[in-house]
């Protein structure tokens, strides 16, 4: 299964973006989850409003699909200004980020998404952006360049990032407000999911409800994919309403486990345990095994199965945990591993 395919993948599908847009809180009293970082920013956006200043810079990072995007939303909407988004692999010259700059008004919020990969000529600009709200413009070439500096208006920027360590100290230390986001728990996943029926005017109980918040690896985005998913059963083999029998005819035909897992996910420690007796096993035996690109492995799976308390990470290699064995039903497997050793 290609990871784009995966209905638990976290990253944006094509075309999904706009269709979750309904889907988005537009205020920080409906943003649900992130307590920490939304109660410091409604302190930081009140004084800022007070002052009639612009926020301080602010760089969110975190796994994807958790709202980061989102929030930068809502807070150019409780500042009362205009929003400019972009991604880092979109700047590709200086001038472009010139061009977006010098279109900006006082006050306005600059979102960039994947900061991290901003080029380096690009981020070297951005610092006096960030500093001196001025851009240092070279015009010319050899003996008669110049340079001119152009002022701007004051504006807020907010990156986003998966990356945090990826991000070069000086583009990191101009940012005033450093917000990390944490996976969801299951009952914060339930008030989205609940959130989402309402607009979709869907009707779930709460036994559905649960099961859906459950396989959702923790990420609001991959909650309401699973929704629709889910709802699209539920309007074909019953009348439009969720039930948790209707919840399980979807997660098997999807092949989404109660923790979430999908089939590949399921693979990578079936392998672990059955061809490596558990591990430990390297990384690129892990992906010659499985047919898969080393970085796809560490990105796309590996993180959540970490996280879950399926796989461990060590100096030798990667091992299933016994909460694998017990998912997996190999405990008795397990046992006889342990005896021959």
């Amino acid at each position: 299964m290609d990871y784009e395919e995966k209905i638990t993948a976290p990253t944006v599908k094509t075309g999904e973006d706009m269709a979750d847009m309904s889907l988005r809180p537009h205020t920080l009293s409906d943003y649900i989850g992130q307590k920490m970082v939304t109660d410091n920013l409604k302190i930081f956006i009140e004084a800022a409003k007070l002052r009639n200043e612009p926020l301080d810079h602010v760089l969110f990072y975190g796994p994807p699909g958790l709202g980061k995007t989102t929030l930068a939303g809502i807070i150019a909407s409780e500042l009362g200004v205009d929003i400019r988004i972009t991604s880092g692999p979109a700047i590709e010259r200086s001038g472009d980020l010139a061009a977006i700059l010098t279109n900006l008004n006082d006050n306005d919020v600059l979102f960039i998404d994947e900061i991290h990969r901003l080029h380096r000529s690009v981020e070297e600009v951005l610092y006096s952006a960030m500093e001196d709200y001025a851009l240092d413009i070279i015009i010319g070439k050899g003996p008669s360049a110049r340079s001119i500096r152009l002022d701007l208006a004051k504006f807020t920027l907010i990156g986003a990032t998966t990356r945090a360590g990826s991000l070069s100290a000086p583009l990191r230390d101009r940012f005033g407000v450093i917000s990390k986001f944490e996976l969801y728990n299951p009952d914060e996943l339930m008030q989205i999911i609940r959130r989402s029926t309402n607009i979709l005017g869907v009707e779930a109980d709460e036994e559905s409800l649960r099961a859906m918040a459950m396989r959702s690896r923790g990420t609001p985005r991959v909650a309401n994919r699973i929704l629709k998913r889910v709802r699209d059963f539920s309007q074909v083999k019953g009348n439009g309403k969720i039930t948790p029998e209707l919840a399980q005819m979807a997660f098997d035909a999807m092949g989404v486990d109660d923790l979430g897992l999908e089939n590949l996910d399921r693979e990578i420690l079936r392998m672990i345990i059955e061809r490596f007796n558990g591990g430990p096993v390297g990384i690129d035996t892990i992906a010659a095994a499985l047919g898969e690109e080393r970085v796809t492995i560490e990105d796309a799976y590996e993180p959540y199965l970490i996280q879950a308390g399926l796989l461990h990470r060590t100096q030798k290699g990667r091992m299933a945990s016994d909460l694998a064995y017990k998912h997996l039903g190999l405990l008795d497997l397990r046992e006889e591993q342990m005896t021959l050793e």
